[in-house]
């Protein structure tokens, strides 16, 4: 075995160079529900928002009670849980302050993601077991502010979406810290943490759990001009958001790997499970793959087409190759959207009678095709033939809501395992 490099990102194996520092892949939730598929397709580490000191107020979240059995299913896995709690506080929130942290503490999760130095200082003190990461919110992107971090004990630092690769090596270079960055999700129109649009626009706090996401909204541009309105787009291009493209470093995953990134965040924790369990298994495969064979790494287009199987935006690489130009940041009325239906989640199959037991989730009937897909097997399509209820009674769809349903199919399925279909 002969090490290539100090930090041994890679060695040789039997003649063959392999990744050895393998970088986490970190997943949203949600819910309950979105953490437990999350780590069954593949997530290292999953990012869930308590009931307090979070920034998603809508996003669902966990009670303390939630988050142990989360921490107990992920712990079956080998995956771990960060709990956010990166307000920017004000005096009327540090009650409960110490409390709620005990609690995490209590409940096994083995970190929290922080942006105020209070809740730093008070983690410190109360809750000592928990592992300190420093939120997105204060938007690091130089290495001397990472060092500074570093010299106040926290564990980790999350970075600023704006950070580019260049930048990126130059703090693995200069300060021993675990490193988080962004490779998947939503990009904010400013720094994180420095955005008050909703505030002005909706009366809720950006920072301490309130953002509506205002830069989302379709907006018509104007210049006024002698009293005059005139539209500053043409007559069926008018809607504007302000929003930029998403972040998507899918095909990028060899080079942040080699920059010895520690963790690679996937943002998200309001999206579907279908969205969650399709973002996460792609990269799954695309790490595991690079970091089995590095120098014979090639992208598939098969990986590439299952991610826009998921609803998104229009994406881009965003800042992590340097200055982005108009039509990496421009996000489009008319952007892409996903060309499939999420219709279902298998609860269970029966080798003997090939019976599958369904959740619906979206409307199907007899005659459709559709695909599945999990991490226990190849994905793979099928016409539906008959369907029935829990009763036995043939049905002519499935059209209601969570609405158990059974049908056969001759390919062996899983707990957890997906049903979408193309629309047409």
């Amino acid at each position: 075995m002969t090490l290539l490099k100090d930090d041994a990102i890679s060695e040789i194996r039997d003649g063959k160079r392999v990744i050895v520092k393998k970088p986490e892949l970190l997943a949203p939730a949600g819910n309950l529900e979105k953490l437990k598929i999350a780590v069954h397709y593949g997530a290292d580490a999953v990012f869930i928002g308590g009931q307090e000191f979070g920034l998603r107020s809508n996003a669902g979240n966990f009670s303390i009670d939630e988050m142990r059995e989360g921490v107990e299913f992920a712990n079956k896995y080998g995956a771990r849980i960060y709990v956010t709690t990166n307000i920017f506080a004000h005096n009327d929130n540090m009650d409960g302050l110490d409390e709620y942290l005990k609690a995490l503490e209590g409940a096994g999760v083995a970190g929290i993601i922080v942006a105020d130095p209070l809740i730093i200082e008070t983690c410190k003190i109360v809750a000592p077991k928990l592992e300190i990461h420093l939120s997105t919110q204060q938007s690091l992107s130089n290495w001397k502010a990472v060092q500074y971090w570093k010299e106040e004990g926290l564990e980790r630092v999350v970075l600023a979406r704006e950070t580019s690769a260049e930048e990126i090596k130059l703090m693995k270079e200069k300060v021993d810290i675990e490193i988080e960055s962004f490779v998947h999700g939503a990009m904010c129109i400013a720094y994180s943490g420095r955005c008050v649009l909703s505030n002005h626009m909706t009366a809720r706090d950006s920072n301490r759990g309130g953002c509506c996401q205002s830069c989302r909204w379709d907006y018509d541009l104007y210049a006024v001009e002698d009293g005059e309105e005139k539209p500053l787009f043409e007559e069926g291009n008018e809607a504007f958001a302000m929003s930029p493209k998403d972040l998507k470093l899918i095909e990028s995953i060899p080079k942040i790997i080699d920059l010895g990134i520690d963790s690679l965040k996937v943002e998200g924790r309001m999206k579907s499970i279908h969205y969650i369990a399709t973002v996460v298994s792609v990269y799954r495969k695309v790490i595991d793959a690079y970091c089995a064979d590095p120098d014979n790494f090639k992208i598939k287009r098969e990986w590439l087409e299952e991610l826009d199987k998921c609803a998104n935006r229009e994406t881009a690489s965003s800042f992590f190759e340097g200055q982005p130009g108009y039509e990496q940041q421009m996000f489009g009325e008319h952007g892409k959207q996903t060309k499939f239906d999420f219709v279902g989640m298998v609860l269970d199959y029966n080798e003997e009678t090939q019976m599958v037991t369904l959740q619906q989730r979206n409307y199907f009937k007899p005659g459709d095709e559709v695909e599945f897909f999990g991490p226990e097997i190849e994905n793979f399509k099928v016409v539906i033939d008959e369907v029935w209820d829990e009763d036995g009674q043939a049905l002519d769809a499935a059209r209601h809501p969570l609405q158990i349903v059974r049908f056969k199919c001759a390919e062996k399925l899983y707990p957890m395992n997906m049903m979408r279909k193309e629309m047409r």
